[in-house]
Formats: structure tokens, C-alpha cells, sequence
């Protein structure tokens, strides 16, 4: 994993980190600066990042990229439009 792919990894985590705290946090935590941050990560992915990466950043399928670089793809379900 390079360091751009790291960068976005990390992001991934503090959103999941978020979304996770949602179900018992009394106050809903802003996502808009963690996805922020991520937009910023993926734009800067090399040319050369995995296609299979780049569709899932691209559908906001942020589990499934997580699942990825995490070295944990086969986990990935099928999605609507046919890749896992």
C-alpha cells in the first residue's frame, strides 16, 4: 500500500469510527469535514490506483474501499451494478 492509499484508508476508518459512535452519541457527529478530508485523500491517489479502488471511491461505497485496502476484498458482496 502506498502512502496516498494509506491516507485514504485512514480516512475511511475515522468515518466508520464516526458513523459507529452515531448509534449511541446524543449528539449526531458533522461527517462533512471526515468526508472532506477523504475527497481530498482520493484526489491524491496516482495514476495507476487499483480500478477496483477507484469504483468503489467513486459509488461512495466507503466499506467496500475500506474492505480492499485492508487486503479483505473477497469479503466484498456483490453490488447492484455487478462488481463485488
Amino acid at each position: 500500500m502506498n502512502a496516498a492509499e494509506q491516507a485514504v484508508l485512514d480516512q475511511l476508518l475515522v468515518l466508520d469510527s464516526a458513523v459507529a459512535g452515531m448509534r449511541t452519541a446524543s449528539a449526531k457527529p458533522d461527517l462533512r469535514p471526515i468526508l472532506a478530508g477523504l475527497d481530498v485523500a482520493i484526489g491524491r491517489l496516482p495514476p495507476g490506483t487499483a480500478p477496483e479502488l477507484l469504483h468503489y471511491l467513486h459509488k461512495r461505497s466507503h466499506e467496500k474501499a475500506r474492505l480492499f485496502l485492508q487486503g479483505r476484498d473477497t469479503e466484498n458482496a456483490a453490488g447492484n451494478c455487478g462488481h463485488r
